[in-house]
């Protein structure tokens, strides 16, 4: 049996390092399993997840120059739900604040393609603002302990 691109296949654990694990395949063929495509959730040691011999079923992501890459994630079924839905960055605003049409904040779903550059105007018109601010905020503190000395 060849693996395939998109194919769902068992393996066994035949090796782990500190980015991924090591998967036979059969037929004499390994792949590699990166550490971002152990598990949904982040992996911060892959030793948590997997030990040498465990037997896994994974999906062929890509075959390119005799090396294949897998994931074990994506090829763990996944229940048939809406995507997550980002939510926009905490606001931290008075509740007198009136909102400009082209203010970064104010949608709160998904922006119109034509809307993402009065989106990104806003964006850069806040971070050049906090900017500002932090600049302003830090400019006395620098020199070191306890100042200016006669």
């Amino acid at each position: 049996m060849a693996v395939e691109v998109g194919a769902k296949v068992p393996g066994k654990v035949t090796g782990i390092t500190n980015f991924g694990a090591f998967v036979d395949l059969g037929e004499g063929q390994t792949g590699l399993v990166h550490i971002s495509e152990v598990s949904n959730s982040y992996v911060k040691d892959i030793h948590d997840v997997l030990t040498v011999g465990d037997t896994v079923t994974v999906k062929v992501m890509s075959m390119k120059d005799g090396k294949i890459g897998l994931s074990i994630r994506k090829a763990e079924d996944q229940p048939q739900s809406a995507p997550p839905k980002r939510s926009a960055a905490p606001q931290h605003r008075p509740s007198n604040h009136q909102q400009k049409p082209n203010d970064f904040h104010a949608h709160s779903k998904a922006p119109a393609k034509d809307d993402f550059d009065s989106l990104m105007s806003g964006f850069l018109k806040e971070s050049e603002d906090r900017l500002t601010s932090l600049r302003r905020n830090t400019e006395g503190k620098r020199g070191g302990r306890g100042g200016r000395r006669s």
